[in-house]
């Protein structure tokens, strides 16, 4: 069966007043859609949408069969089983009842033609690595990618026609990211992913860019829709240098034509003043000059106001990327400079030597490994021991203050600096004027961020050694690559928590710490020996 979700005129807007969408149409077929945009452009308030979970103000929204959502935040009861997560403990106890002898219709109504429930349910949670999780235990006990993982295992029990889910990767390891892409290959149906994994945006067979309350449909992979848009920005940059030198060459054109104008008035007045020409033919001559300069000039002003439109025109299709420039050199830190030392350091129960670790100079370092290794306890430590002034960005940016402005936030945590600095300083992460006053409980993931760099950044005394935890959770593509920019530019030590291996990839790494949880073993390689 050929399933599907149709999107049309869609009209939806928050109750404080927000307007989201207007009037959006969109269609996802069968197979596999990633659900792309900037932070705040309405993703995943699309999902609640198709899910049912909020009601649009206006337009329709169809899809065939059964409809199941995966949440970024699953709603957790701690004292809830695995059974509970799965969707199936009803059906397992009324199964008992059944098995102990019961033969109350309701228990047979509870489980319906779903005999195989069991044994479903066991296999969506193997193929997802989780053959260790009973259906007994707790979810307490879980990790938040175990429950990520159990929640979605819960999805495909039910068989699903269409399948939505908003940003699965995070809080999972890389193993358990690898079985994510292949239960996402294997599903069967319509499958809409909001994701900014770069590994899993390869494993879709169509990129749905949603830009300006708008939708475009990309055939093909994340790399694909990367060299579509390329090639779109480089033909829109070469139609704006075009539109420029036109309008440029329409602007010196009408000053020609007005220069010629009073050049013919010039002349007609001097013809005057000499006499001898008859006033009749001399009115005559001056009409039709008149006549003609004015034909002339409106015509140029005409061209002039066209390449103002085209110029307008193109550079509304070049994109602003809202980059991140930062050039501070007190942030630098000789290369001889010990950073950190770390002895016999036991940051999970799972070794049984504690670690060593020495930072020296401005090296940059990613730490790796499975959840539960102990990476976010040797952040912590490392900024513990820090020898250097230190900023620590936890995954939920906890330095920040929700219930003050952007600019409150960077001055306290630099009190004695100038209001014009620390709003120099803000313009150069992309937040200027007005947004400066902004409530950081207002703010989109990547203004958050922007928000919480321009702060620890922004400090005194400046910070040597910046600590990251999973910093591109909840960030558009956008984001990650300003993200990326930014701590290119950071001219100190820089240790870094992530699953992502692309955003690592390009922060210009000179060494790694995985921590091996199944070994118990840590192994620190620089990234020069290519291991």
């Amino acid at each position: 069966m050929t399933t599907y979700i149709n999107v049309q005129q869609l009209r939806f807007l928050w109750p404080e007043g927000e307007r989201v969408f207007d009037g959006l149409d969109a269609v996802f077929s069968d197979g596999r859609t990633a659900l792309i945009g900037d932070n705040g452009t309405g993703k995943s308030t699309l999902l609640k949408l198709v899910a049912g979970l909020l009601e649009p103000e206006s337009g329709t929204i169809s899809a065939s069969g059964l409809i199941e959502y995966l949440p970024q935040e699953l709603p957790l009861r701690l004292g809830d089983t695995v059974s509970d997560l799965l969707g199936i403990a009803g059906k397992r106890r009324a199964l008992a009842a059944i098995e102990a002898g019961d033969a109350d219709e309701a228990n047979f109504n509870v489980i319906g033609e779903d005999w195989d429930f069991l044994d479903r349910s066991r296999v969506v949670l193997d193929e997802l690595g989780l053959d260790h999780v009973d259906f007994d235990r707790t979810v307490g006990t879980l990790s938040g990618g175990e429950s990520m993982l159990v929640g979605l295992a819960g999805r495909l029990v039910r068989r699903p026609d269409v399948l939505l889910l908003d940003e699965p990767s995070n809080n999972l390891d890389g193993s358990a990211r690898k079985r994510l892409y292949q239960a996402i290959r294997r599903f069967n149906g319509t499958l809409v992913v909001v994701s900014h994994d770069r590994a899993l945006l390869e494993h879709v067979d169509a990129v749905a860019e949603l830009y300006k309350g708008r939708i475009r449909v990309f055939e093909g992979n994340y790399s694909v829709y990367e060299q579509a848009i390329e090639a779109e920005q480089e033909a829109a940059a070469r139609a704006v240098r075009d539109a420029r030198q036109d309008l440029t060459r329409q602007k010196k054109e009408l000053i020609a034509a007005r220069t010629q104008n009073d050049k013919g008035a010039s002349s007609w007045r001097r013809e005057q003043a000499r006499g001898g020409t008859p006033k009749i033919l001399l009115n005559a001559k001056k009409n039709a000059g008149e006549v003609s300069s004015a034909k002339l000039l409106n015509a140029k002003l005409e061209d002039v106001a066209e390449a103002r439109d085209r110029l307008d025109e193109a550079e509304e299709s070049l994109r602003d990327d809202g980059g991140i420039n930062i050039d501070l050199p007190e942030t630098s830190v000789s290369t001889h400079r010990d950073i950190v030392i770390l002895k016999g350091l036991k940051v999970s129960d799972l070794y049984g030597e504690g670690l060593g670790l020495h930072l020296r100079g401005p090296e940059r370092v990613a730490v790796t490994g499975d959840n539960g290794a102990g990476k976010t306890t040797l952040l912590r430590a490392i900024a513990d021991a820090a020898r250097v002034p230190h900023g620590f960005l936890t995954q939920r940016l906890e330095l920040l203050d929700d219930d003050a402005s952007v600019l409150d936030n960077v001055r306290a945590k630099a009190p004695d600096a100038a209001e014009k600095l620390l709003r120099t300083r803000l313009a150069r992460f992309g937040m200027r004027r007005d947004s400066v006053f902004q409530l950081v409980s207002t703010l989109s993931g990547g203004q958050r961020l922007r928000a919480a760099l321009a702060t620890v950044l922004s400090s005194q005394p400046a910070p040597q050694l910046l600590l990251l935890d999973e910093p591109t959770n909840n960030l558009d593509m956008s984001s990650i690559r300003q993200l990326q920019q930014a701590l290119t530019a950071f001219q100190g030590a820089l240790v870094v928590v992530s699953h992502d291996e692309a955003f690592l990839d390009g922060l210009g790494l000179t060494r790694r710490v995985e921590l091996t949880r199944g070994e118990g073993i840590a192994v620190d390689v620089p990234v020069a020996a290519g291991v």
